[in-house]
């Protein structure tokens, strides 16, 4: 049963979303509709974005790097993203089982370091500002186990991988296709 508004109409949060139907496996799936290149026809902001993420990247390690935009990509429901960066993972030799436990890493901390719990931590709060801001312990625990600088790239580079997301989101890229090579 929906519940209405005294309208007559119904409430936004009893109505279906379309993201929240299920297709099953043996329905073709309507065809994308085109959108825009942004790398094309926004390339000095797109340049500005790679200059972010090289620069927040610089000096982490690789293995966190992936680990914080895969936490990421998964909140965000960011595919292309997810697939990009677990493949960049896997070809960095991070280990399987790590991968399949991120999204569940705090019922599976023996799989991660003190300091990528608190960089993972850090990635939700960040990524899920909305709800609720930075809370403080969260950001205590990350400037426990990184310095000034360090906590500043690890900050500029869940900042990066949200606006990827949301860029691969809006523009509805695909994914398993990887357009890196093309830049």
């Amino acid at each position: 049963m929906v519940m209405t508004h005294p309208t007559n109409t119904p409430h936004p949060t009893n109505t279906p979303h379309p993201t929240n139907t299920s297709h099953p496996t043996n329905t073709p799936q309507a065809t994308p509709i085109p959108r825009l290149n942004f790398a094309a026809a926004a390339p000095k902001a797109f340049k500005a974005l790679i200059g972010l993420d090289s620069a927040a990247r610089d000096g982490l390690d690789p293995a966190l790097v992936e680990l914080i935009q895969i936490r990421a990509s998964l909140l965000n429901g960011c595919a292309y993203c997810l697939h990009m960066h677990t493949s960049d993972a896997r070809k960095a030799g991070e280990d399987e089982a790590r991968l399949h436990m991120i999204g569940v890493w705090r019922e599976a901390r023996n799989f991660f370091t003190p300091k990528e719990q608190a960089a993972l931590a850090l990635t939700e709060a960040v990524t899920l500002v909305a709800r609720g801001g930075v809370p403080d312990d969260v950001y205590a625990e990350a400037a426990r186990h990184f310095d000034t600088s360090e906590l500043s790239r690890v900050l500029a580079l869940i900042f990066a991988i949200n606006t990827w997301n949301r860029i691969a989101l809006s523009t509805a890229k695909v994914a398993g296709e990887d357009e890196r090579a093309a830049h």
